[in-house]
């Protein structure tokens, strides 16, 4: 197993320095340098010197990319394959472009908190109310209510999550009066805050989860080892709790694990939508200011999570598979 985790951590860090030149070239292939000045210092009247003077500051003065005349080393070799990586390897995000010049990595610790307030219990909510609803449509099944019910999730993942958001703002926050229509509050005051979007959040991906998760519960109802268990007597209940759901862990595991990223990045347009100060905002801000240092540090972060997430993944599936190595 420790080759095994060796070889995925060597993969690993070549991905990353392959994610880090591509976030590179495909961003500065839609904006320059000169551009990303003049948005950040603003005003209607910039000068060519403060242009130079703010590349100059933040390293973007350089070639970005070398073509055999230049002296010295270009912006794309020298800045983000040496200096830039390793930076990144050490989870040294240093500062964002715009003109105040914040912490990245000090933003990241605050945000993530944040995030995670909302994307813990949505997460949570979602894997359990996915595979509830799918066990009853399959525990149902071939009748009304497993009919109905593919069509409510079929209804369910058809409506976009914008639809759900304007909807439940309006239903919620403008006539009922029960929640604020978007904001921030720290302590337990969070929760009025938080629990409209985490829901209609669970609403918006309820419908493919549960489809996905009943498709595989009736692939394993079909097996011998259930003929085998029904013809011992046990009732269908026990049938697909102790052994359905238990055979059907790898799926479920494999769909769950893969949102792991998202619980630490946040929902970027529920975060957006919400006025939530979490990741996904950040995330958005920065695209919005073509602040080149935080998309650079997030994507980064984001495929550190992933692999780790993968990783966690695998050693899930040897728990709920003692068939399965790691080799």
């Amino acid at each position: 197993m420790l080759n095994y985790f060796m070889r995925r951590l060597g993969y690993g860090v070549l991905v990353l320095i392959g994610v880090n030149l591509f976030t590179f070239v495909l961003f500065f292939t839609v904006n320059t340098p000169d551009d990303m000045a003049r948005l950040n210092i603003g005003g209607k009247r910039v000068t060519q010197d403060q242009i130079e003077k703010w590349k100059a500051e933040r390293g973007y003065d350089k070639p970005i990319y070398w073509n055999g005349k230049e002296q010295g080393t270009a912006q794309l070799t020298h800045t983000v394959v040496w200096q830039r990586s390793v930076s990144l390897f050490a989870l040294n995000f240093g500062r964002s472009d715009a003109r105040n010049a914040v912490d990245i990595g000090h933003e990241i610790k605050t945000r993530m908190w944040v995030s995670l307030q909302l994307a813990v219990p949505l997460f949570l909510l979602q894997v359990l109310a996915s595979t509830a609803f799918a066990l009853l449509l399959v525990f149902f099944r071939h009748s009304r209510i497993d009919f109905w019910g593919v069509v409510l999730c079929v209804v369910m993942l058809s409506i976009s999550s914008l639809f759900y958001i304007i909807v439940g703002q309006l239903f919620f926050s403008r006539i009922l009066h029960l929640v604020p229509i978007s904001g921030y509050a720290g302590g337990l005051d969070a929760v009025k805050f938080l629990i409209l979007p985490i829901m209609l959040s669970l609403l918006a991906r309820l419908g493919s989860e549960a489809r996905l998760y009943r498709a595989m519960f009736l692939e394993e109802i079909g097996k011998d080892y259930v003929r085998t268990a029904r013809a011992k007597g046990l009732a269908e209940s026990v049938v697909l709790f102790r052994h359905v759901l238990k055979n059907a862990l790898i799926p479920i595991i494999t769909s769950a694990g893969s949102y792991l990223p998202y619980v630490f990045l946040g929902s970027l347009v529920f975060e957006s939508f919400f006025g939530i100060p979490g990741l996904g905002a950040f995330v958005i801000e920065a695209i919005t200011g073509q602040d080149f240092a935080i998309v650079r540090s997030m994507v980064f972060l984001g495929a550190v999570l992933y692999i780790a997430s993968y990783l966690l993944i695998d050693v899930a599936y040897t728990w709920a598979d003692p068939r399965v190595r790691l080799s």
